[in-house]
């Protein structure tokens, strides 16, 4: 087994008059914990300062509006555009500042066609007569000259209170399609004045930006985060954004944040495991061609890829968004040694970029910490309790976790001579490695507690190991639905069975059942070269699947070949295959294999039969079937509040 050398990551780096202590940036992100007028708040501050105390290099907020001359800023997005926010920022900059760390501010001149809420007294902005992203009826109106610099000046006069509050860098937000990304792109920008046509007049706007800001606080290192490839045709490629990059290097940027993506490839926005690991470092690559201030490259990148990234030369820092959200210590756990305890982030985008997409504060699948830092520290208990956790998924091995680390006595059942639960089958394809990675730290963090856990041992009403327990956290999962009208289903192999064993699946293999659970089994099957149909009785496959991941779920099993037979229901399972019924009548499709996949059902037997003997906790599937987010953090309030 190859060991990494971490000293890459370690070593100091300068981003203009700024020395980072490692190559390690915090990525913005939005935390939507603002007040509703857009101001820092204590909850906001308690989030950054500790990723700041995790040995972070830098931490760069979430975007904070310059103007609200012509755009209103969503509700819980913060602002720097009046004085207001000077005690906030203040705040945030000592408190960071107190625990050894450094923060930039990320500003933005605003979200233009793609803001989220249309204002039928005010048309949205844009560099041109754009049609609105969400409601393409409707055109934005361009923005004037005299407006244009409006915006400018709004940046020059944030930078001041940035600098006058202590803030240490400032980073523009000019990427992912928003309004200094519609100036700069072809596609976008029309215009017929200096701020259009060439490419230079394209990016006048951006760099009478960066001019403004480095007017307005000498010293300040600046940052500019750039799609280097907006991932749809006829979107900004390559080659063009290189030519931006010089532009903007010339202007006096001290620093380039490549990335991918647009509201249109919304995927590369916000990567999810389907894109797999470093999916965004060709982009920084290509601005290490091309210029000589630093790069930071993004993208699902793990400590080992990042030192790849440093050690190829394809960035300078590496930029760690939703890992440092699942793992404050990021950065600090490598340069401890302790690279194995760094909590995975398993890509999933459920309380990150789901809650934002609701306009809901920040959350993390699996660190229910997240946005509660201060209230949720895991201190000790006054009096600790005699605790047994009756399974070993994810809400179980999370509340064995939670509970040992504050004092109490802990036994973990697990009737499978493995623990993991759902998230064991559900580990097998490669794009989902982060989750056996997942059940590797609970296993880690739950050895160096002392838990004691019991593997090939089932838990009953009457099992003599409950005896002297004072609470019992059930966390037994869910069952698998096997609708017993259809015929034939006995002949069907259960999805559990064929993730776990490849010998049980033919080469040609009908998916009975398009949630998540099934399209993913065969995505792995048809890249591994089986030929694969799903039968979907909903009009969609995986319905609940966050509209960002699914979008290259969809072009991945396009890809792969899968045929999608959505609409259809499921009405026999044959020796050659399955017989659906469809909108167009009955279809057949021919298979060797036949998948059942047509969810579970919650386990509460053991949870009801308990209720008698000892004071019990149900969590996580068993109580409701959902995601591993949801049992995470059920499993940690559980324990939290013994």
């Amino acid at each position: 087994m190859t060991v990494t050398d971490f000293s890459p990551l370690l070593q100091p780096g300068r981003i203009g008059s700024l020395t980072l202590p490692n190559r390690v940036i915090m990525a913005p992100m939005g935390t939507e914990m603002g007040t509703h007028e857009g101001l820092f708040t204590e909850r906001e501050i308690a989030y950054y300062t500790e990723r700041a105390k995790g040995g972070t290099g830098l931490v760069v907020t979430g975007i904070s509006a310059v103007s609200q001359d012509y755009e209103q800023i969503n509700p819980g997005l913060c602002r720097v555009d009046t004085d207001d926010c000077v005690p906030g920022l203040t705040a945030l900059a000592a408190a960071i500042h107190e625990v050894g760390g450094l923060v930039s501010l990320q500003l933005t001149a605003g979200l233009g066609r793609n803001i989220n809420v249309v204002d039928p007294d005010r048309l949205p902005i844009s560099a041109s007569d754009n049609p609105h992203y969400a409601t393409p009826d409707v055109l934005c109106r361009p923005l004037e000259l005299d407006e244009i610099r409006v915006i400018v000046q709004r940046f020059g006069e944030a930078a001041a209170r940035a600098a006058t509050a202590g803030i240490d860098a400032i980073d523009i937000h000019g990427h992912t399609g928003y309004l200094i990304d519609q100036f700069m792109s072809p596609q976008w920008n029309r215009r017929t004045d200096e701020y259009g046509g060439s490419t230079e007049n394209r990016c006048r706007f951006a760099v009478e930006i960066i001019q403004a800001v480095k007017a307005a606080a000498p010293g300040l290192p600046v940052s500019f985060r750039l799609s280097v490839d907006h991932r749809y045709p006829g979107g900004r490629g390559v080659a063009e954004s290189q030519e931006i990059a010089r532009i903007l290097q010339d202007a006096g940027l001290d620093l380039m944040m490549a990335d991918e993506g647009s509201y249109e490839a919304m995927d590369y926005v916000f990567p999810p495991y389907y894109l797999g690991d470093a999916c965004m470092v060709p982009a920084a690559r290509a601005m290490k061609e091309v210029l000589s201030i630093p790069v930071m490259a993004v993208g699902n990148l793990t400590p080992e890829n990042a030192v790849a990234v440093l050690e190829d030369g394809d960035a300078d820092f590496v930029g760690i968004g939703r890992g440092l959200i699942a793992d404050p210590q990021w950065a600090g756990k490598i340069a401890a040694g302790r690279r194995d305890d760094i909590r995975p982030c398993i890509r999933c985008n459920q309380l990150c970029v789901g809650n934002a997409f609701f306009a809901l504060p920040l959350g993390c699948a699996v660190n229910p910490q997240v946005g509660f830092e201060r209230e949720r520290a895991l201190t000790p208990v006054d009096t600790p309790r005699r605790v047994a956790v009756v399974g070993g998924g994810p809400a179980g091995l999370e509340a064995a976790r939670v509970a040992a680390i504050r004092g109490h006595d802990v036994d973990l059942y697990e009737s499978e001579h493995h623990l993991g639960g759902v998230l064991w089958p559900a580990a097998t394809p490669e794009f989902k490695s982060e989750l056996r990675k997942m059940i590797a730290w609970w296993e880690r963090q739950l050895s160096g507690l002392s838990v004691r856990v019991h593997l090939g041992t089932t838990i009953t009403a009457e099992s003599p190991e409950l005896d002297g327990v004072d609470d019992v956290i059930v966390a037994t999962g869910a069952a698998p639905v096997v609708p017993l009208s259809i015929p034939g289903i006995e002949r069907s192999v259960d999805v559990v069975d064929a993730h776990l064993d490849r010998a049980l699946v033919g080469h040609r293999v009908a998916v009975a059942g398009g949630g998540l659970s099934g399209v993913d089994l065969a995505l792995e099957l048809a890249e591994d070269g089986h030929e694969v149909t799903v039968v979907e009785m909903s009009e969609a496959v995986a319905p609940d699947l966050l509209i960002i991941n699914k979008i290259t779920l969809l072009r991945r099993l396009e890809a792969a070949g899968v045929r999608l037979l959505t609409g259809h229901a499921v009405v026999r399972v044959t020796d050659t295959g399955l017989v659906a019924e469809g909108p167009d009548g009955t279809v057949e499709v021919e298979a060797d294999t036949v998948v059942s996949a047509f969810g579970v059902r919650a386990a509460r037997g053991l949870a009801d039969s308990l209720e008698s003997r000892v004071k019990v906790h149900p969590v996580g599937d068993c109580v409701h079937p959902a995601k591993v987010a949801e049992a995470v953090n059920a499993g940690f309030e559980a324990a939290f509040a013994l």
